[in-house]
């Protein structure tokens, strides 16, 4: 993110990450990783993370909680490769919750992450380079 895009974030917004959440902890770090950037590159602590399922905290208590943080207005983004039954079915029930709790705050959904160019031409450059090592399988 570019210095001019930091300075643009509303002092009251906050960004609400959601993915799909795992029994294994292992599987939030990539996720966790995401939201540490996110922070650092904001320069605040109005990043959340939640999960669908499984892991803590969930849609609902990671929106509450930049609600309670001041936030006036949330940005909702998927950490989804697409937009399948998730996003387009469950996320939109969650965030109206959130929105029927909290009429006052703005909560915007944006597109889920991978169908950003952006993300899409990153995965096919760690796919086309075979200097990566190898993981066990067997």
């Amino acid at each position: 993110m570019t210095e001019s895009a930091m300075t643009s974030i509303p002092s009251d917004t906050g960004l609400l990450l959601f993915a799909h959440g795992a029994r294994d902890p292992a599987w939030a770090r990539p996720f966790e990783a995401v939201a540490a950037r996110c922070r650092a590159q904001r320069g605040d602590g109005r990043v959340a993370l939640a999960f669908l399922e499984f892991m803590a905290p969930d849609l609902v208590a990671g929106g509450e909680a930049l609600v309670a943080a001041g936030c006036t207005a949330v940005d909702v983004v998927p950490l989804f490769l697409g937009a399948g039954g998730h996003v387009r079915k469950d996320l939109p029930l969650l965030l109206a919750r959130l929105q029927q709790a909290h009429p006052a705050v703005r909560f915007t959904l944006r597109p889920a992450v991978g169908e950003d160019a952006t993300l899409v031409d990153a995965m096919a450059s760690v796919a086309l380079n075979d200097t990566r090592p190898e993981v066990p399988w067997r």
